[in-house]
């Protein structure tokens, strides 16, 4: 090549490193379409972080569908902006732009909300078929078991869940109830008295059961009595009644507000306190079950985190984690308990005043004076009179295992 084809071609170099250079810097934005404005064809994203972005596709925009579950794109087809509706999921990729509120897409990749029913369905079936799940008694990080009781014919028995190099493992988020929200983590973060949830398969002695997915969770069930209540804010002041002290109940959209009625809480009353000097209350050790339940996620399967399919931020699982476990639930009759809650009418935090006496079931946040309520039950005050204090009320409250909304999965 001569001297000046050599000069010509690096200053092509050049100008093409200048020209990317100055090139918008491209980015992706991962959500649940909220609303689609079929003039321009602009689309309203909700980004799992919370914000809203408008995506403008640009007019060679590329649009390809692909299925949940997949992690590469080449099982993606390609649709048309018209194929895209509310809740469907989507990474756009494009120029974002300064003040992050718009984008200009060059690649938009959706997951239909369609779709992501029909995997979170199949899924459901999995973990509900292969799924196990209870309180955690012990844990060995080194070995990477952990020990959770589980119920079988025979009663109560330990099983051993064995985490390997290739299991998945997450941890729900401080002062969150959904799936979608659940951080990688570790077996170092899960501890005694976590509840676990696992999906895998059981050896054929039954004692242990190699995890493929594992999902813990640190839980608290608080009786209290209501002191204020401040339903625009969506928030009460209670009496903890078990340390004494005060406590600010969140209530959100995603909470499960009930009231038992007296009867049925009253028989609830005599079982539990029947049942309390066994072991750990009318569910057992613990309330946990054996093989537990899913419940479906709450919500639409809008929510979550990962991104579909194989670009940044991209998730085996699917959009909002559509599979795994919908709910972690008490098997025998801390399983009956939380279907009798579900069966009941739901109440407005309004519906409660001064005086009452709940029991609220959250997850441990970082705050121990506040609690985001996942179930809220009142008319307990039958229950909570059969054990007055101590360590016969922390049993039967154990028990009620109220529903741990693994799923989330939206």
């Amino acid at each position: 090549m001569k001297i000046t084809q050599l000069r010509c071609l690096a200053v092509a170099c050049l100008a093409i490193g200048i020209a990317a250079a100055q090139q918008p810097a491209r980015t992706n934005v991962v959500g649940a379409v909220q609303a689609i404005d079929p003039a321009n064809g602009q689309i309203t994203l909700h980004t799992d972080d919370g914000k809203t972005v408008k995506i403008a596709p640009h007019a060679g925009a590329k649009f390809l569908r692909l299925p949940p579950g997949e992690k590469s794109l080449a099982s993606a087809t390609p649709i048309s902006a018209s194929d895209i509706g509310p809740g469907d999921r989507v990474l756009a990729r494009g120029e974002l732009s300064d003040d992050k509120a718009s984008m200009t897409a060059s690649t938009l990749v959706v997951m239909t909300k369609a779709d992501i029913a029909k995997k979170q369905q199949a899924d459901q079936a999995e973990w509900q078929k292969r799924g196990v799940g209870g309180l955690v008694t012990a844990v060995d990080a080194n070995t990477g078991e952990i020990t959770i009781n589980t119920r079988t014919a025979e009663g109560m028995k330990p099983l051993i869940i064995a985490a390997g190099a290739q299991t998945m493992v997450r941890r729900y988020a401080p002062d969150s109830v959904k799936f979608a929200e659940a951080k990688t983590g570790a077996l170092a973060d899960i501890k005694a008295g976590d509840q676990v949830r696992a999906l895998g398969t059981k050896s054929e002695d039954g004692t242990h059961y190699a995890a493929e997915e594992l999902v813990s969770g640190t839980f608290r069930n608080v009786a209290a009595t209501v002191t204020s209540i401040d339903p625009a804010a969506g928030t009460m002041k209670v009496m903890d009644l078990g340390t004494k002290k005060p406590l600010v109940v969140h209530v959100n959209a995603d909470s499960t507000l009930r009231k038992l009625p007296e009867t049925v809480a009253r028989f609830i009353a005599m079982r539990a306190s029947g049942a309390a000097g066994g072991a750990g209350g009318p569910a057992g050790a613990g309330g946990a079950g054996g093989a537990q339940r899913p419940a479906g996620a709450p919500g639409s399967p809008s929510g979550g985190q990962g991104a579909p399919g194989a670009p940044p931020g991209a998730q085996a699982s699917g959009p909002g984690g559509a599979g795994g476990p919908g709910g972690m639930r008490g098997g025998g009759r801390g399983g009956d308990m939380q279907q009798m809650l579900e069966r009941l009418p739901a109440i407005k935090l309004e519906d409660l005043k001064p005086g009452d006496a709940i029991i609220v079931s959250s997850t441990e946040g970082t705050d121990p004076s506040h609690v985001t309520a996942i179930t809220l039950v009142a008319g307990v005050e039958p229950i909570l009179s059969a054990a007055p204090a101590g360590s016969q009320r922390a049993r039967m409250l154990g028990s009620w295992n109220l529903d741990m909304d693994m799923g989330g999965m939206q």
